[in-house]
């Protein structure tokens, strides 16, 4: 690994082959999830998508962000395996890629993270919306559909601050613009805060408010309009896992936007392990991209039911099926 050629110049060989086994980690957990994260992540998002897309007069508020993340990773998982199988994460690696592929990635890269991270944030104040105001149409599945195209585009037009930072950071100093803004520290800095904070800040005073709504006991409660119990579940465990994964990533943004490093540290024994830690909170990001899917799938009750029916539908193909018929038969009476 390059770190480990510049790490050996500078100090003993005992902390070269330190060096040398952190590569080697990181080599077999990148090959490990390729082999068996990638697969699952890539096929369960697919089948997320499709299952919730052929079945809309059934989707839900919770439904319409769950796909949105899901479109968000399979961006992720396209992302992954350009990334996992360079020399940046692995030994045998099988490309090298230029600065035009590397800010393409950290693009698409950023731009899922948003949405992601968003999409888990609006679910959780949408949910109390619905539980608070449960016969108003705020959280229904027509403005979400809306909410989050709004997602999307507030995630590439926040991306493009970033991409200026990243694009001048890579490029030739006699531009004088861009001479100005070589501060890959600033973007880090943009990103942890508007990918990180804010929705941090958002999610935890969403939970303050289903908490404080839940001790109340109103007439509403029994109100048929109200989401299913699970959902309650499914929410809390998809927003832990989100911050779980995400929150070593974002916190070495926050490492390289305080310490400056690589740049500002001196001492070199340290840039190994932080090399590593980046590269494994990296890893732990693209896991967000199977791990909400299997979620989802094993929580949500509907799903398998709408799996079903779209099977049967596939089944049926171009001839009506007996329960169709029997169905239109009962609106046409």
């Amino acid at each position: 690994m390059w770190i480990c050629m510049v790490y050996n110049e500078t100090d003993t060989s005992v902390d070269f082959r330190l060096c040398q086994d952190f590569g080697l980690i990181l080599s077999v957990v990148s090959l490990i999830y390729l082999l068996v994260c990638f697969p699952l992540g890539l096929c369960y998002n697919v089948l997320l998508v499709v299952v919730n897309l052929s079945n809309k007069v059934s989707m839900t508020m919770p439904d319409v962000y769950f796909v949105n993340m899901a479109i968000a990773g399979i961006v992720l998982n396209l992302v992954a395996p350009v990334e996992l199988l360079s020399s940046t994460f692995t030994r045998w690696h099988a490309w090298e890629y230029n600065n035009e592929v590397y800010i393409t990635l950290l693009i698409l890269f950023n731009i899922s993270s948003l949405v992601i991270m968003y999409s888990t944030t609006l679910l959780s104040l949408d949910y109390y919306i619905e539980r608070a105001l449960p016969r108003t149409y705020m959280s229904s599945v027509y403005n979400t559909k809306h909410v989050c195209g709004f997602i999307w585009g507030g995630a590439v037009l926040t991306s493009f601050s970033s991409l200026l930072f990243y694009v001048c950071n890579h490029i030739s100093t006699k531009m004088v613009e861009c001479s100005k803004m070589q501060n890959k520290e600033a973007a880090d800095a943009i990103m942890m805060f508007i990918g990180y904070v804010v929705p941090a800040v958002a999610v935890l005073y969403a939970f303050v408010l289903i908490l404080r709504i839940r001790k109340e006991s109103t007439p509403l409660d029994q109100d048929s309009a109200r989401l299913d119990p699970s959902i309650h579940r499914l929410l809390l465990a998809s927003v832990c896992v989100q911050f779980v994964l995400w929150t070593p990533y974002y916190m070495t943004l926050l490492v390289h936007t305080v310490a400056g490093a690589p740049g500002y540290i001196n001492n070199a024994h340290y840039l190994p392990t932080y090399y590593f830690l980046r590269c494994l909170s990296k890893l732990l990001a693209f896991s967000s991209s199977f791990a909400m899917p299997l979620m989802y799938r094993q929580m949500n009750k509907n799903f398998s039911t709408k799996l079903q029916r779209l099977l049967r539908r596939l089944h049926c193909r171009d001839q009506s099926c007996p329960h169709e018929r029997s169905t239109v038969q009962q609106v046409v009476t």
